[in-house]
């Protein structure tokens, strides 16, 4: 459910969410896990998170997020398109509607992102892996309060 909640463009920006300057997004593709994200109600309640990109024949991007509910799986499946912005992608999981998906940060090795949305709303960490170690944190967190956002208002999603 990682990107679902994206799809709203109402609201205020009251943070830095200037996507980074580059990325390679055939090494972005895969498997990654929801550390945090901050609550909305496309994935309130939801544990065991994660989110599936593949590439599609048409050249975007298949987006699979999964989760459990109250015991009980869940899937959604939508789509996604780069844009002149680099680091930017619209997604879309309603029918015509996209909203933004900006990558805020993002290391080196694809093992660890910070994802913005198009308003100060939305937030989530990911990582390749369940957990990260408590430095890797402390820099994400870092990154993410000298954008403006308020990191108390993290959920910190159950693996």
């Amino acid at each position: 459910m990682v990107m679902a909640c994206v799809m709203c463009a109402c609201g205020k920006v009251s943070v830095d969410n200037t996507p980074i300057e580059s990325v390679d997004w055939n090494r972005y593709l895969g498997s990654w896990y929801e550390i945090a994200r901050f609550d909305h109600r496309f994935e309130r309640g939801m544990e065991q998170t994660k989110a599936l990109y593949t590439l599609r024949k048409d050249g975007m991007i298949k987006v699979e997020n999964s989760g459990v509910k109250n015991g009980e799986p869940k899937l959604s499946i939508g789509k996604a398109k780069t844009t002149d912005t680099p680091a930017l992608l619209r997604v879309s999981f309603f029918g015509p509607f996209y909203g933004d998906y900006r990558i805020l940060l993002l290391d080196e090795a694809y093992q660890y992102v910070l994802v913005g949305g198009g308003t100060d709303d939305y937030l989530w960490i990911l990582a390749r892996t369940p957990q990260l170690e408590e430095e890797t944190l402390a820099v994400i967190l870092s990154e993410a309060q000298r954008r403006g956002y308020d990191t108390s208002k993290l959920i910190w999603v159950k693996q």
